[in-house]
């Protein structure tokens, strides 16, 4: 009786204990903390002036700078020219530079992102599936840089500055809300 009694004062206790929920956070390897600071490095470079070396000194060098992308001439040519119906009169001066130059075109691509999820609310019914929900922040920068040879004749920058998501996931049975589902997805 005394151990039933423990337990259940324990499991009380843990019911509004939030700060036991899981969080994670998703964060690219990068020289930025921020996307204003990506983007503040990318507001550097300007197309026909800037210069591999430059690149480097900005910390746009995919072999020192991890999680950027070196895309060869098929790659670019794939990413601008994707039908028949686009024609070279349809793309900036800069593509049509580096696509004209093929093989001696290359092309940089930055993604850059940290994202944070922070569950919280009731422990107990986060635990046991009956009602969870999660707040996710943080941001999101890509960017594609072409070069002609070692010079930048072509830059694009996008992305989300600001994330900011609410989940919420409600299952009234609880641990046995998904026990349907994986059998009919099963065959059974």
């Amino acid at each position: 009786m005394v151990r039933h009694l423990a337990g259940m004062t324990a499991l009380g206790l843990l019911c509004g204990c939030s700060s036991l929920l899981p969080r994670s956070e998703l964060v690219t390897s990068s020289p930025w903390q921020s996307y204003k600071d990506a983007r503040l490095t990318f507001e550097k470079i300007v197309p026909g002036r800037t210069t591999l070396d430059e690149l480097k000194a900005l910390q746009l060098d995919p072999e020192s700078n991890p999680n950027i992308a070196i895309l060869n001439y098929s790659d670019v040519l794939r990413r601008f020219v994707p039908s028949p119906s686009v024609s070279a009169a349809d793309l900036d001066s800069g593509v049509r530079e580096c696509i004209a130059a093929k093989t001696v075109c290359t092309g940089y691509e930055v993604q850059q992102r940290f994202i944070k999820r922070q569950r919280y609310g009731n422990f107990l019914a986060d635990f046991t599936n009956f009602r969870r929900k999660v707040d996710v922040s943080g941001w999101h920068f890509n960017g594609l840089i072409l070069l002609k040879g070692k010079t930048v004749v072509y830059k694009l920058t996008g992305g989300k500055p600001s994330i900011l998501e609410h989940e919420e996931t409600n299952n009234p049975l609880g641990p046995l809300q998904g026990f349907g589902e994986s059998k009919l997805l099963n065959g059974f």
